[in-house]
């Protein structure tokens, strides 16, 4: 049986793709270890690999506001990346690395059990709803899968860049609101 402490400490050695030869940090994730909604990026950016934690630049300043719209803040979630290392010049994660990574994210997700996973962005959506998702057209949709709840709405960054994609993620931040109430416990609501 895992525990938060053994997986950090096993994924903090972990050599099993090149990403970690140009890491600063690892970036394990953040948030409440009890938290009932998971929050899934694509990987770290520079701010967050020379700080170790996820989400710290722009984009995780928009998502901190995005949350505080929906009555959120990251003390109530857990949030998580696809890949642990940075990817050379902010890359997308190559499917290898991404391979590479999944078993922590997978070990993540069991210990944490959330009611809930939000993708952020196509790259969590596609190793996490379905290899051929499309953002444009798939952002916002509920999905069962594994006795979880899943939606992916737009990257953080993706909004910073387009600004006319905002008012589809702030519908996307609604129906999040919706389903907390419907299916996690009354501390969300």
């Amino acid at each position: 049986m895992d525990s938060w402490e053994a997986l950090k400490k096993e994924c903090a050695g972990c050599r099993r793709c090149s990403l970690c030869d140009t890491r600063h940090r690892l970036v394990f994730g953040t948030g409440s270890e009890r938290a009932q909604i998971l929050l899934v990026g694509e990987g770290p950016g520079e701010q967050e690999d020379l700080r170790g934690e996820p989400f710290v630049g722009p984009a995780g300043k928009l998502l901190d506001d995005m949350l505080k719209m929906i009555d959120l803040d990251r003390s109530r979630v857990y949030i998580a990346n696809t890949v642990k290392c940075r990817p050379p010049g902010n890359r997308d994660p190559l499917d290898t690395e991404q391979g590479a990574c999944r078993e922590w994210l997978d070990r993540q997700i069991a210990l944490l059990d959330p009611k809930i996973i939000v993708c952020l962005g196509r790259i969590s959506a596609k190793a996490l709803i379905d290899p051929d998702f499309r953002i444009t057209r798939e952002h916002g949709i509920w999905y069962d899968i594994d006795g979880r709840r899943l939606m992916a709405t737009y990257h953080p960054s993706a909004l910073l860049r387009d600004l006319s994609r905002r008012p589809e993620a702030f519908m996307d931040l609604r129906s999040l609101r919706k389903e907390i109430r419907a299916v996690c416990d009354g501390v969300y609501v």
